[in-house]
């Protein structure tokens, strides 16, 4: 666990309590537990949706309860001073433990006899300060592992012998990667999401990550070449600007109090400016992240609320191209934090505005 200031995400409580005309709220969902424990972990086994214990909130104090397997444990390690309150492991789970321990009217993020439902992601926008000094050192963290398998990778590798790699990098830093794409040069140009086969690399390769810590999630992608496609520069940098656009669409939007749909609207310009004109009917664009891989994905008509400051991470492509970081975006300013200083950067510009940014470039090796 993480030492965070929760008074803020409190307020945010208070305020959904008194509008709801409830009691008391509790989050199982992994991402929103380590939002309200500053980063506790409430995950045991990774396929399931709900961890083995819920944190909860009465408008005085947070309690966790989970099953005495857990209890002592979480104490320990995860939650900090945060009151734990246990039930036997052959009882009843997660849900009548809550329904035993909440006051009522209540709500939870997953199905609670008799709850009504909350919908986290509102809750959990925008980020504060300690959140966005975690988000920092995940990025540096989970980028530098990244880049690392990259950089020692061959053209005779196979896809998912560097997908390997990557999640044993991640994993010695505590960061766990639910998304590790890596396409070679056959395959990367003909799918969006290249998931991993044992296809060699060959001429180059697209490498993708999604990676949590914390609760906190971090998207990037790097491209790398040994015998380069002519094409391969000019698409990426072309990829590269219209996720600058995107950017600069989503501070003037932050501003202007905006929605998605209106960041978006300026992507599909890009695009077209760019004499690729329908290119992002092929791919999600990306949106906002934060404890989740996206809080939401932009669409034409997306009315979610543009929040600063938060982390945005876009992923526009072009035909066996892709540009991708997390950005910190807030009034002031755009800041790539997937960053280690260690990769080929080049500046590009968006596409009708003036924002000009340092991108990640393709590696040669």
């Amino acid at each position: 666990m993480t030492d965070v200031t929760v008074a803020p995400l409190l307020d945010r409580l208070d305020d959904y309590l008194e509008r709801e005309g409830l009691e008391a709220v509790w989050f199982a969902r992994p991402n929103s537990f380590a939002w309200l424990t500053g980063g506790g972990n409430n995950v045991v086994d990774r396929a399931t949706d709900i961890g083995v214990a819920a944190v909860g909130y009465d408008g005085d104090e947070r309690t966790v309860v989970t099953n005495n397997i857990e209890g002592q444990r979480l104490i320990d390690e995860e939650v900090g001073d945060v009151p734990v309150e246990t039930v036997q492991w052959y009882e009843d789970g997660v849900a009548e433990a809550i329904r035993a321990h909440s006051p009522t009217p209540a709500a939870a993020d997953f199905e609670v006899e008799g709850f009504d439902t909350v919908e986290a992601r509102d809750l959990r926008q925008p980020l504060t300060a300690d959140q966005i000094e975690q988000y920092r050192s995940l990025a540096v963290d989970a980028t530098r592992a990244f880049e690392s398998v990259l950089r020692e990778a061959s053209s005779d590798a196979t896809e998912r012998a560097v997908t390997a790699d990557i999640h044993r990098e991640l994993e010695a830093e505590g960061i766990w990667a639910p998304v590790v794409l890596v396409g070679g040069s056959e395959r990367a140009p003909a799918y969006r999401h290249y998931t991993s086969t044992d296809t060699e690399l060959g001429d180059y390769a697209l490498a993708s990550i999604t990676a949590m810590r914390d609760g906190l999630f971090v998207s990037t992608s790097r491209t790398i070449a040994f015998d380069a496609p002519e094409w391969l520069a000019e698409r990426t940098e072309d990829a590269a600007r219209v996720e600058t656009t995107a950017l600069a669409a989503t501070r003037r939007v932050g501003r202007e109090s905006g929605t998605a749909g209106d960041v978006f609207a300026a992507v599909q310009d890009a695009y077209a400016q760019l004499g690729w004109a329908g290119e992002w009917e092929n791919h999600h664009q990306g949106g906002a992240a934060g404890f989740a891989g996206r809080e939401w994905i932009a669409t034409p008509t997306h009315d979610a609320p543009v929040h600063l400051p938060m982390a945005y991470s876009w992923n526009p492509t072009v035909q066996g191209a892709k540009s991708e970081d997390t950005h910190l975006v807030t009034d002031e300013s755009v800041e790539p934090i997937s960053v280690t200083g260690e990769w080929p950067r080049t500046t590009v510009s968006a596409v009708g505005t003036d924002l000009t940014l340092d991108r990640h470039d393709v590696l040669h090796l």
